[in-house]
């Protein structure tokens, strides 16, 4: 099959409106968009960090100016979203959800084997849940036998939970204070949803159709990533079938090592608005590093997992895309007791920045300082003071 060839511009704008972000409201507003989002992405990645508002709620406020944080919760209670760990925790569609199952299944078959005692707390849970509903962990007494050895040293029956929910046995929902709540499957899942398990073929075009479908452009080292868990599975086996069937082409791309693939049809004339957005490190378009050096020059890391002396840019830098580039960086935290955002490290990437970029980022900057549930905003360093004074300039009065 004769491949398609791009250059990098074209390349990067089919990227960025894969990931929603060509511009602004690209799924329209209101709750039904966030439904749509996930439902075009196939999934959007949960995390726990709380330095500023959760990377959850921070992919939706990029794609939906209008984002309320409980509409997650919402749809997930209407029976249209649920949560589960397929490559990593995250939300997806719930007509999506036999999908996770050979994932829970890989998790029952590979998991690490577990004593007689933690086997049977996990049934004793199950059974209390089937009789008595919905659990927390909090609802079980302390039944620690030694005293904890560190932060990921769960207790028994947060083992048992965790390992009921990765199974598939339990599926779990969140509080207002984001603690995990372990219910039923079938307290949770629609009746008319399907739940039979896929084919090893199907779960693999899945995979193959969901990599593409969000990436836009992508190598089998994402799809890869996204299958992780199902050992042995047939991905890049049904991806050369897609290859050639024609449902899946491949793609050069001038100065980007391949092989590349896309999904046929994929619309290669994209125009991109010239609007500026503020990502989450765990972003669908920031995940993998390699990815945005190839396309973007961008060589970003998420320096919370570095060593504070190693650092470079700051604990938990966000990326600042305008436009097809990334232009800046910026390290925050909002310390909601004060109600204000500090910025600690707002570094500019060796780019030209007219001031219409700079009024944009300020517009962004703003909405952002509000949905972090800050009113002010304080600045400590840039590389840039010039860019630096024009911006808190505009903060100066609030």
């Amino acid at each position: 099959m004769e491949a398609i060839v791009l250059n990098r511009l074209q390349a990067r704008r089919i990227i960025l409106h894969a990931a929603g972000l060509s511009k602004k409201a690209q799924f329209g507003t209101g709750i039904e968009a966030v439904y749509r989002v996930i439902d075009h992405l196939g999934y959007i990645q949960l995390d726990t960090n709380y330095v500023v508002e959760r990377a959850h709620h921070h992919a939706m406020f990029a794609r939906v100016p209008d984002y309320q944080t409980e509409w997650l919760a919402e749809l997930g209670e209407q029976g249209d979203i649920f949560e589960y760990f397929t490559s990593d925790a995250g939300f997806l569609p719930m007509h999506d959800f036999r999908f996770s199952l050979p994932v829970k299944k890989a998790f029952e078959t590979l998991g690490t084997s577990l004593t007689k005692r933690e086997l049977n707390l996990m049934t004793q849970i199950l059974d209390q849940v089937e009789r008595e509903g919905a659990v927390m962990v909090g609802d079980f007494e302390n039944d620690r036998i030694e005293a904890s050895s560190g932060w990921w040293d769960w207790r028994p029956a947060k083992v048992a939970l965790e390992k009921l929910y990765l199974e598939g046995k339990l599926m779990i929902s969140r509080n207002t204070a984001f603690q995990k709540i372990y219910h039923l499957p079938l307290d949770v899942v629609p009746h008319d949803i399907d739940q039979t398990m896929p084919t090893d073929e199907d779960y693999a075009r899945y995979v193959v159709k969901r990599t593409l479908g969000a990436l836009g452009i992508s190598s089998v080292k994402e799809m890869a990533w996204r299958s992780r868990r199902v050992k042995g599975n047939l991905v890049k086996k049904e991806l050369e079938r897609m290859l050639q069937s024609g449902e899946v082409k491949t793609v050069i791309v001038d100065g980007v090592k391949g092989p590349l693939y896309m999904l046929s049809g994929t619309d290669i004339n994209i125009g991109i608005a010239d609007e500026v957005f503020i990502l989450s490190p765990f972003d669908t378009l920031n995940v993998f590093r390699a990815r945005l050096k190839d396309f973007f020059d961008f060589d970003y890391q998420i320096e919370c997992f570095v060593p504070a002396p190693k650092r470079k840019f700051g604990y938990f830098s966000l990326p600042i895309l305008s436009g097809e580039r990334f232009i800046a960086r910026m390290d925050a935290k909002a310390n909601r007791k004060q109600k204000t955002l500090i910025i600690h490290n707002l570094h500019f990437e060796p780019v030209e920045i007219d001031e219409k970029t700079i009024d944009k980022f300020i517009e962004n900057l703003k909405e952002f300082i509000l949905f972090n549930k800050c009113q002010d905003v304080i600045f400590k360093k840039s590389n840039n003071n010039d860019l630096l004074g024009s911006i808190s300039k505009e903060f100066s009065d609030h």
